[in-house]
């Protein structure tokens, strides 16, 4: 290969000048390395820089996701989900509307975000198995937080406490205390709800309960109204009893369905409002706002009003045992 020094240079040149212009190649081509130098050690840094760090804001591998409370307030709308076939929780009217109790507590909730509600519908077992895939914001439908729904969703506080009861035709004149005389019997529930599980021996909330039931025929429902509506059919003919909340129960009967409360309540439950722990956004921050919400409605006595417009007591202190 041609040396440096000697590229480029004129026959007969004087030893001094091929000399000075040695050096000066030299020279040239120690800037071209340093010049490279620089070159490489940007490219280093881009390509590491590049890759999302936290300088740059955000974290990596939050998909983009965000924060599921800015989105919410930034959208100006609090998607919640309800059953609307429970009375007088949730229900919708002839033209539409969302009325109950858990209307009124998630419309308030909304308010004090600043936000509007938008209803969603979907059925209890989809809401109660988490997963929502980002369908829905929030849960305000008399929910109670059971071990198993705590793996899939967050709770806030309980906002209200509800005992449970049974009822049965309004012709039945043998079923009168549900702790001696529903034992075989066939009894209707909403499907994956805690009267199930209370009856398959399987409840797992806070109090104190007893099973008193044993060797229940169960028969699961969509929801509770449904399965009122196949107890009023007659006694025996579908069903013998029903399990839900006393106030759905009373409810159903001064609405002229022919069935009756039995006995004393057989547990108490808390409800509380659920949170999609796998929502596309981070949860955690509306999970903080309502839980917070829910204690200033209880501190307040908003939710006292709103239990007493709706049941005529005031369900947001526990009861019972």
């Amino acid at each position: 290969m041609q040396s440096i020094e000697g590229i480029g240079c004129p026959e007969g040149i004087e030893s001094g000048e091929a000399s000075i212009k040695g050096k000066n190649n030299v020279h040239r081509m120690q800037r071209l390395a340093s010049l490279v130098a620089v070159l490489a050690a940007l490219v280093v840094v881009s390509a590491c820089g590049g890759g999302g760090g936290s300088a740059g804001g955000g974290s990596a591998g939050d998909g983009g996701g965000g924060d599921l409370l800015q989105q919410v307030k930034e959208s100006g709308v609090l998607r919640v989900s309800t059953d609307p076939a429970y009375p007088p929780q949730s229900f919708q009217t002839e033209t539409g509307d969302f009325k109950g109790f858990d209307i009124d507590v998630a419309e308030e909730i909304a308010k004090r975000m600043g936000v509007e509600v938008e209803w969603q519908t979907p059925s209890w077992d989809v809401i109660t198995a988490g997963n929502w895939n980002g369908r829905w914001d929030l849960s305000v439908g008399s929910m109670t937080p059971t071990p198993d729904r705590r793996k899939v969703l967050h709770f806030s506080p309980a906002y209200y406490y509800v005992p449970a009861a049974a009822a049965v035709h309004e012709s039945n004149t043998d079923i009168t205390d549900p702790a001696t005389d529903l034992d075989g019997k066939t009894i209707g529930v909403c499907g994956a709800c805690t009267y199930e599980a209370y009856l398959e021996g399987a409840l797992d909330i806070p109090g104190e309960y007893e099973y008193v039931v044993e060797n229940p025929q169960i028969r699961t429902y969509d929801t509770d109204s449904s399965a009122i509506q196949d107890l009023a059919l007659g006694d025996g003919v579908r069903l013998d009893a029903v399990m839900s909340s006393l106030y759905t129960l009373e409810e159903a009967r001064k609405s002229g369905t022919p069935i009756k409360v039995v006995g004393d309540p057989l547990f108490y439950e808390p409800l509380a409002a659920a949170i999609d722990k796998e929502a596309p956004a981070d949860p955690q921050p509306l999970v903080e706002e309502v839980s917070s919400i829910i204690n200033e409605m209880h501190q307040d006595g908003t939710l006292t009003k709103l239990s007493e417009k709706w049941y005529g007591i005031d369900l947001t202190k526990k009861q019972g045992a």
